[in-house]
């Protein structure tokens, strides 16, 4: 099983972008998956989760609003689209799997991760 996020990169506040985490070995729409973000010296947070079937979505306080995510299963594929970023939103970025869990913003829940993608956000 492989989880490999792109994407990530330097830019300025205000700015936006897209990461994408493909799935390689897993049954992908049977998994929920989820976006998290560590920055140094900081715990791993959540940020995002998607249900398996693409129907509920669950955000931050810190996402709500200008990140969305959202999922292809036909590309085994999860998504960030991160609009109107800040500098506290600099991290390393990982996708997660989950096959049965329930509170989706812990990263217990979660079998499998991605290597994660660096985002820097400049003032």
């Amino acid at each position: 099983v492989q989880l490999v996020e792109s994407g990530g990169g330097s830019v300025q506040a205000g700015c936006s972008l897209r990461l994408s985490c493909v799935d390689s070995g897993l049954t992908f729409s049977s998994y929920a998956m989820s976006w998290f973000r560590q920055a140094p010296g900081k715990e791993r947070e959540f940020v995002a989760a998607i249900s398996m079937s693409d129907v509920s979505a669950y955000y931050s306080d810190s996402a709500k609003g200008r990140f969305t995510i959202s999922r292809d299963n036909a590309k085994n594929t999860v998504y960030l689209q991160m609009n109107c970023l800040k500098p506290e939103d600099t991290a390393v970025y990982y996708c997660a799997a989950a096959r049965w869990g329930s509170a989706l913003y812990l990263p217990n829940e979660y079998d499998y991760w991605g290597q994660g993608t660096q985002v820097t956000v400049s003032s």
